[in-house]
């Protein structure tokens, strides 16, 4: 395992992105649980929360429901991988530095693409969870710049 040399301002910042990376994982594993519990109109409902739920009442086919359940799905398998990783970041761990943000950084751009700029969801918990994304991101990966550039300059 690769890790990010130990200095107090690296170690700060990626336990704040640990931090996040936990919350973001965890409102993921709930997220995906209910999409995967409720039925379509109500996981439709429930995404789409920017949008009125009385033009969201449909007989929707059973292919949408599945199409759903497979969102949930991966909703649920994305935030326990960040649940995990959130542990290794904890640890200095560059491969789960990298990994959380392949896994959490790309799963909340199709969110921010598809849903945030189409206007469909409002700010919390969805936008609130691209933000908390990105600042991990960000922390994390500010923590293995300076630990690179410290190892440098040693």
């Amino acid at each position: 395992m690769t890790t990010i040399g130990p200095a107090p301002r690296t170690n700060l910042l990626l336990r704040i992105a640990a931090v996040l990376w936990l919350i973001w994982g965890i409102v993921h594993v709930i997220a995906g649980s209910v999409v995967l519990s409720l039925d379509t109109t109500g996981a439709i409902q429930g995404i789409a929360d920017g949008v009125d739920e009385a033009t969201l009442e449909l007989d929707y086919p059973d292919a949408v429901g599945a199409i759903l359940n497979q969102h949930g799905w991966n909703l649920l398998w994305f935030g326990a991988v960040t649940l995990i990783c959130a542990w290794f970041v904890w640890k200095r761990s560059l491969n789960a530095v990298v990994l959380a943000a392949l896994v959490g950084g790309l799963a909340d751009l199709g969110y921010f693409v598809f849903l945030d700029l189409g206007g469909y969801v409002n700010f919390l918990p969805g936008k609130l969870m691209t933000l908390v994304a990105a600042a991990a991101i960000i922390s994390s990966f500010s923590a293995v710049y300076l630990g690179r550039q410290r190892a440098d300059n040693a």
